[in-house]
């Protein structure tokens, strides 16, 4: 899912410094539920589940139409029933991003990096800042003007984006070994805003911790199974949205850095430990709610 980037990306950069807002828990919603019925869901549906986390009819339309204007969400009616499915190019940012926040594996030095090396023609500017916006929302650092820079495990993303945004003409992607000069972990810390990237952890884990304490004597993996103990699973459902929510758009800032070029007891560590966590307990009884919800 994921989570993450531009608006259609599903994890816009003015998001990361505040509270989740409503298109960001619809698309979570798309991510845990839709793909399982043809990427529809109903409005009824949407709107009763997220009326669960206190977000208000109006919003949640407003929020949609705000989707469907981006080609993110396309107007469907089945069995009667008002909803939206999931554009093509909606569907394949959530399966991209399924593998980006659900990573819990980071890159090491030895696995080398990825750089982008792009040039745009001054009369096409308007490409260049689509560019950099891209890159940025991958979770690249800027080495050098022109020049950014990512774990190699980016490839894949890196070029299947750029194609799709047709950018591909302007950009070079190449992988590289860090041979010299100078301290990379220093560099590390230059390439990528990681004092912004330490508050928005400690946020995470300020929001979150609650939770994890709250559920730590359930079982993980099983909560939901038959003669398992029993389980609000309605709390589970908005502890989960919530928590996934707010994690995924955490992934696209961190992508993956070696945890050796880190400071040393990198907080992000203690999140990522939160995260995967609380998933383990909440996301079976999660979703048995959502998905009798959305079937209902």
């Amino acid at each position: 899912m994921t989570t993450g980037s531009g608006e259609a990306g599903f994890a816009d950069g003015e998001s990361y410094a505040k509270a989740a807002q409503p298109r960001q828990f619809i698309v979570t919603l798309y991510g845990l539920f839709s793909r399982d019925h043809g990427g529809w869901l109903s409005v009824a549906s949407v709107v009763g589940l997220l009326g669960l986390l206190d977000i208000d009819e109006a919003a949640v339309r407003s929020s949609i139409s705000r989707l469907k204007r981006r080609d993110v969400l396309l107007a469907q009616r089945r069995d009667g029933a008002a909803g939206y499915a999931l554009s093509p190019g909606g569907l394949a940012i959530l399966d991209e991003g399924d593998h980006r926040i659900f990573r819990r594996k980071r890159a090491t030095p030895a696995d080398g990096w990825l750089l982008a090396v792009f040039s745009v023609p001054e009369s096409e500017r308007h490409k260049r800042h689509l560019l950099r916006s891209q890159l940025s929302r991958l979770g690249f650092g800027t080495a050098a003007p022109g020049v950014w820079i990512a774990p190699a495990h980016l490839h894949e993303p890196t070029a299947d984006i750029l194609r799709s945004q047709d950018l591909h003409g302007y950009a070079d992607l190449f992988r590289a070994d860090h041979l010299a000069f100078g301290d990379l972990a220093g560099k590390v810390r230059r390439w990528w805003d990681l004092d912004q990237l330490e508050g928005l952890y400690s946020a995470f884990l300020t929001e979150h911790g609650p939770s994890l304490r709250r559920w730590r004597d359930l079982p993980a993996r099983d909560a939901s199974a038959p003669g398992g103990p029993a389980v609000d699973e309605r709390a589970a459902f908005a502890d989960y949205v919530r928590l996934l929510t707010d994690w995924r758009r955490l992934p696209y800032l961190d992508p993956g850095l070696p945890e050796e070029l880190l400071p040393p007891e990198w907080i992000g560590i203690r999140a990522a430990d939160l995260f995967f966590s609380l998933q383990d307990r909440l996301e079976g009884p999660a979703r048995a709610f959502g998905e009798r919800t959305v079937s209902g």
